[in-house]
C-alpha cells in the first residue's frame, strides 16, 4: 500500500513538473517568436489587465503593512504637497483645471486622474506608492528615498485633492503666485509655462510675501553664497530632497546664480501672525543659541548663524519654527547628506534632545531678520 501511494505521488509530482516545464517553454517560444504585441497603442487583454491589477493591488497592500501614518490634517503639510504635485504630478495625473497631457494619456496603463478617480487607498498604501513607485506603469519612485516627510506631505495633499475645484487647487498649488499671460512671441519662442510649474515662488514666496507653508524655509535675504551652494548640492544629489533635486537639476549654473541673487536681494517678510511663543522655551533657546551646551558638546548656534557670520551659512533669525524643528529632527534621525553644511549640522543635531530642538527653534523664530525679538 505504501509503495502504491508513493508511486501515485511520484506520478503527480512528475506531471506537475512536466506541466511547469511546458508552460515555461511555451512562454519562451511566445516571447522568442515576437507574436505578442508590446505596442502601447494596443491595450492588454481583459484577463491580462485583471491579473496585473489584482497583483499590483495585492502587492501594495502587503508591502504597506506596518507603515503608520502621522497626522495629515496640517495645512502646512498639504500646502507643501500641493506645490510639488503641480510641478511633478499634474502632467500625468491632471488636476482641477489642469487636463492630463495627451502624452500621458497614451501611456499603458494610462495614469488615473486623481482628482476624480482616485481609488480608496489607505494612507499607508498611498505613501508606499508615492515613495516606491510602480513597475511597468511609468510611476517613478521618490527621488530622495530617505525623505519620508516629503512623501507624507504629498499624501496629505492627495487626501484633499478630490474636494478641490479649479480655483481652490490653483490657490493651494501656486500659493497666490500671479502668473502674467504670455504674448504670442513668448509662447512661440520660449519653453516657459503659464502654469508656473518650475517657479520657486510657488513654495518660497516672492517680493514681500514669504512661504505659504511653514515647512518651507524663508529664502529672503539669505546670503547668495549659501543659496548658490544649496542649489548646487540639490542639483548634484548631495542634499536630499525629492522636491528640490528635480527642480534644481533643471536649472543651468547661470539660472541658479540668478535665483540665488534674486532671493538674497529680497527684504525678509514680516513675521506671520502666529500664537504667542512660550517665553520660557524662548529663553532656554536663547541660552543654547548663544552659549551652547558644553556638557553635551553642543556649540552655540550664533557662531555660524548670526547676521555677521560667513556667507556660507544660513541666517536663522525669523525662520519658521516648524521648518527648523523638522530639519533638526531629520538630521537627528540620521538623514544622510554629502553637502558640507549638512555634514557639520548632522552631528550637532544628534546631540540635541527633543526639548532643545523645540527651544532653539522657538528662539530663532521669535527674532526678526535683524536678530531682535519681534513677538
Amino acid at each position: 500500500m505504501r509503495i502504491e501511494t508513493r508511486r501515485r505521488w511520484t506520478a503527480i509530482i512528475r506531471f506537475i513538473l512536466f506541466g511547469l516545464a511546458a508552460i515555461a517553454l511555451g512562454g519562451f517560444l511566445l516571447a522568442w517568436s515576437g507574436l505578442y504585441n508590446v505596442a502601447a497603442s494596443r491595450g492588454h487583454l481583459a484577463v491580462t489587465n485583471a491579473m496585473l491589477t489584482f497583483g499590483m493591488r495585492s502587492s501594495v497592500r502587503t508591502h504597506a503593512l506596518g507603515i503608520t501614518a502621522p497626522p495629515l490634517d496640517s495645512q502646512d503639510l498639504s500646502t507643501l504637497g500641493a506645490a510639488h504635485f503641480h510641478s511633478g504630478c499634474a502632467f500625468c495625473h491632471g488636476a482641477p483645471g489642469v487636463p492630463i497631457s495627451p502624452i500621458a494619456e497614451s501611456m499603458l496603463p494610462s495614469p488615473p486622474n486623481l482628482s476624480t478617480s482616485m481609488r480608496e487607498w489607505r494612507d499607508r498604501e498611498l505613501f508606499w506608492i508615492v515613495k516606491n513607485g510602480l513597475k511597468y506603469t511609468g510611476m517613478p519612485a521618490w527621488a530622495a528615498q530617505q525623505r519620508d516627510d516629503e512623501v507624507w506631505a504629498l499624501v496629505a495633499f492627495l487626501r484633499r485633492l478630490p474636494a478641490l475645484d479649479a480655483a481652490a487647487y490653483r490657490e493651494l498649488a501656486l500659493g497666490g503666485l500671479s502668473v502674467p499671460a504670455q504674448s504670442g512671441d513668448e509662447i512661440a519662442t520660449t519653453e516657459g509655462t503659464s502654469g508656473a510649474v518650475s517657479a520657486c515662488a510657488r513654495c518660497h514666496g516672492e517680493n514681500r510675501r514669504g512661504p505659504n507653508s511653514r515647512l518651507v524655509p524663508v529664502l529672503h535675504g539669505q546670503p547668495r553664497e549659501f543659496l548658490m551652494a544649496a542649489l548646487e548640492d540639490y542639483a548634484h544629489g548631495r542634499r536630499a530632497s525629492g522636491i528640490m533635486q528635480p527642480l534644481a537639476s533643471d536649472l543651468s549654473p547661470e539660472d541658479r546664480e540668478r535665483v540665488a541673487r534674486y532671493y538674497a536681494g529680497l527684504t525678509p517678510p514680516a513675521a506671520p501672525d502666529l500664537p504667542p511663543l512660550n517665553p520660557e522655551s524662548v529663553e532656554r533657546g536663547r541660552k543654547l543659541a548663544t552659549s551652547g551646551d558644553p556638557a553635551a558638546r553642543i556649540p552655540g548656534c550664533m557662531g555660524c548663524h548670526n547676521a555677521s557670520s560667513l556667507e556660507a551659512y544660513p541666517r536663522l533669525a525669523g525662520q519658521h519654527a516648524v521648518y527648523m524643528v523638522n530639519r533638526l529632527r531629520l538630521w537627528k534621525g540620521g538623514l544622510a547628506s554629502r553637502s558640507r553644511t549638512d555634514a557639520i549640522m548632522a552631528p550637532i543635531a544628534k546631540a540635541l534632545n527633543e526639548q532643545q530642538i523645540d527651544d532653539v527653534s522657538a528662539y530663532f523664530s521669535s527674532l526678526n531678520a535683524a536678530g531682535k525679538l519681534n513677538r
